[in-house]
């Protein structure tokens, strides 16, 4: 099994607030990070599966378990250096 990062980032109208991160946290997102920027939440995932796509899959359930709505997914792409 792999670890994966990305971010999900929740439907506009979403704030982040401490019930949100305790939910966040009961609903399976130990392995995430949320933060807050320009009126938009954000929620970092280092979660180990099988692929990408069921890493993702997962997180997206695992956030929807609270009410929210995910937006998108974004996955950073490490650069190659010297190309």
């Amino acid at each position: 099994m792999k670890t994966y990062d990305f971010t999900l980032v929740l439907a506009s109208g979403t704030e982040l607030t401490e019930d949100l991160a305790e939910s966040l946290c009961a609903a399976g997102c130990r392995d995430a990070t949320a933060w807050q920027s320009e009126g938009v939440v954000y929620v970092g995932f280092d979660r180990a599966a099988e692929s990408l796509e069921q890493a993702i899959r997962s997180a997206i359930a695992d956030v929807q378990k609270t009410g929210c709505t995910v937006a998108k997914a974004e996955i950073d792409v490490p650069t190659l250096q010297g190309t």
